[in-house]
């Protein structure tokens, strides 16, 4: 309206900053070549000490390192969520270095929730550079599984580098899962040349459901590079296929297992059988009932207005 009346419109205030005392050259050591040098050769001291000490790899054995469940979800989301921060912040660094703001916040990926740094004026910086910033977060994990495992040779072996050393391999595992939009897939996007790799599939995908139900419209990808088709063409045998695993993974596994976990501690609250049961059972339904509302409000934030303008547009309608 204020546009029709030949107002001047007011700009929306960027999002805040995480972390505004960071400033580019305090942190610009971060791009130099010679940190990536001396990360790459401790990343490979432990490979080494792996591939001639394989007992140094633990099993997944090693997590439930005390009787008490309420010990083990304290320390495996203790570490879980430190090697999260780190990981996140070694992106905002090296975005901070490159001179781009950025922002960390909740996000959701599926059924997961996840944390994520918002990282998007690195596409105006050179590849190099780009790639430092999608790639750090990895570089980190895999340092501190390095660590990790080079503690276990000098100190002899402990429970929290093993919950560490599984955590971060299981954060690496979940990078390869690019059909929702990790670190790898930001990378795979920038070699390939995409612009929008995910949007676009999404966009191709909802356009083939509208012709199927008799919707016919130009394809969204139409106007897109032939080479840049054939790469849209196969993240999209990628994305449908790995979620379709994924959703079947949450479905069979992971709800099947919080489903009993909140029986076995509601069943524990009804009739405990000592006041130290009653309260592992408090702290796991806690730790669960922390984790779903924490991922509902991250999904709300990310879809709630595009809901809210649907209902909107339905009424008035």
């Amino acid at each position: 309206m204020a546009a029709i009346d030949g107002r001047p419109v007011p700009a929306p205030d960027p999002p805040r900053p995480t972390f505004p005392w960071l400033r580019p050259d305090s942190v610009r050591w971060t791009l130099n070549p010679v940190l990536h040098i001396c990360v790459a050769a401790l990343i490979a001291a432990g490979v080494i000490l792996l591939v001639r000490q394989p007992a140094l790899l633990p099993n997944w054995r090693a997590i439930l390192w005390s009787p008490s469940g309420a010990a083990v979800l304290f320390t495996q989301i203790a570490i879980g969520w430190l090697m999260l921060f780190v990981h996140e912040l070694a992106h905002l660094v090296t975005a901070r270095a490159a001179g781009v703001p950025g922002r960390v916040a909740f996000g959701t990926r599926l059924q997961f929730l996840a944390v994520q740094t918002d990282v998007s004026g690195i596409w105006l910086a050179p590849r190099r550079v780009r790639l430092t910033v999608y790639l750090s977060g990895m570089a980190v994990d895999i340092a501190l599984c390095a660590v990790c495992v080079i503690l276990s040779v000098l100190t002899g072996p402990h429970p929290a580098y093993s919950i560490a050393l599984l955590t971060g391999m299981a954060m690496l595992a979940t990078q390869a899962c690019v059909f929702m939009r990790t670190d790898l897939y930001f990378v795979l996007q920038d070699l390939t040349g995409c612009r929008n790799m995910y949007g676009d599939v999404v966009a191709y995908l909802r356009h083939g459901l509208t012709r199927l139900l008799g919707r016919g419209r130009p394809g969204p990808i139409a106007q897109v590079s032939r080479r840049e088709r054939r790469w849209l063409v196969v993240y999209g045998m990628v994305l449908v296929g790995g979620t379709l695993a994924c959703l079947g993974v949450f479905a069979t596994i992971t709800l099947p297992v919080t489903v009993t976990l909140v029986v076995r501690a509601a069943q524990t609250l009804i009739s405990p059988s000592g006041p130290s049961e009653a309260v592992d059972a408090v702290v796991v339904l806690t730790l669960l009932a922390t984790t779903q509302l924490l991922w509902l409000r991250a999904w709300w934030r990310r879809h709630g207005r595009r809901l809210r303008r649907r209902r909107t547009g339905a009424v008035s309608a």
